[in-house]
């Protein structure tokens, strides 16, 4: 087709594949107007009217609405920021299809019931900027009536280095965690034992047992500890006899203490004191949705030597 061709609606259709019906809407809207008409009153087009149907097929294949469509074709838009534009949008659908994907997986996986599907849905479908209010809200809320603590400041940059952030394709095992997560975080009562938690931490677990037992012996307790959970032992496996009755002694040596059953018995209790199976979740929470790998000085050890220094019997 040359500059002085001119064709029928029947024939741009053949030439682009549209349908002749969607043409004459375009014509009709003055997206693409007849160069002429034809004696018996049929529209004619010339070569300029099919160029610019076919730059409004492609805006459209890209998603582009027709009212930007034809600020491009009137030339009120270059196409490099339009396609730049909706690149970004084409970007956002790609990680929100993303996520609906990890969401079902999730749900498909988990057997989830309707309440937890509609809840999982909610929490979710946050953008990442809402999600991240969410976990500020949360540090402010806990920490911030005393941002003069020595303390609570660094208890809040701690967790603020480890702030979780859910990927753009997260596993389904991820997105759980999430929303198990978010519902961690609006509870008040963890919220303060969150913060007593995180202080003590902060400050160097300066009371309590840690603080009495001392630096050294405490960081042995960790890494003896830690070896064990990292190599499988069971805390009320045999393998687990030799390892808890050198840091018995050790304990008692320490304290000046008998190293028997009643001593034990007050070093669980003691210990008990200091560990709070709910922000060790929050921590395996944080660890899962960021997709890190366990932190080995970060494990709790406080669950495996408490029913170890137990050997199973009940508090």
């Amino acid at each position: 087709m040359d500059a002085t061709t001119l064709c029928s609606i029947g024939e741009l259709s053949r030439r682009t594949g549209l349908p002749v019906r969607t043409i004459r809407f375009y014509s009709d809207a003055g997206l693409v107007a007849p160069t002429t008409r034809s004696p018996a009153g049929y529209r004619l087009y010339g070569l300029d009217a099919l160029l610019r149907l076919e730059l409004l097929r492609t805006l459209r294949e890209l998603g582009m609405d027709l009212a930007t469509s034809r600020r491009v074709l009137d030339r009120e838009l270059s196409v490099a920021e339009v396609a730049a534009a909706h690149a970004d949008a084409v970007d956002a659908r790609i990680r929100a299809l993303q996520l609906r994907r990890s969401v079902l997986r999730a749900v498909a996986a988990s057997g989830a019931g309707p309440e937890e599907i509609k809840l999982m849905h909610r929490l979710t479908r946050l953008s990442g900027e809402e999600r991240r209010r969410l976990i500020d809200d949360f540090m402010d809320d806990t920490f911030g009536s005393r941002d003069s603590e020595e303390g609570t400041r660094t208890a809040t940059s701690m967790l603020r280095a480890a702030t979780p952030e859910l990927p753009d394709d997260p596993s389904g095992e991820q997105v759980t965690a999430w929303v198990e997560l978010a519902e961690l975080v609006g509870d008040e009562d963890f919220r303060a034992r969150m913060r007593r938690t995180a202080v003590h931490q902060a400050t160097g677990g300066g009371s309590g047992i840690e603080g009495e037992a001392g630096e050294e012996l405490m960081d042995l307790v960790r890494r003896e500890v830690a070896g064990a959970m990292e190599s499988g032992i069971d805390p009320l496996g045999e393998g687990a006899v030799p390892i808890i009755d050198d840091l018995v002694h050790r304990f008692a040596e320490t304290f000046d203490r008998t190293p028997d059953a009643a001593f034990r018995d007050w070093l669980a209790r003691r210990f008990e004191e200091l560990h709070d199976p709910r922000v060790d979740r929050y921590w395996r929470l944080v660890w899962i949705v960021n997709g890190w790998q366990v932190v080995p000085n970060l494990t709790p050890v406080h669950p495996w030597l408490i029913r170890a220094l137990r050997g199973g019997q009940e508090a």
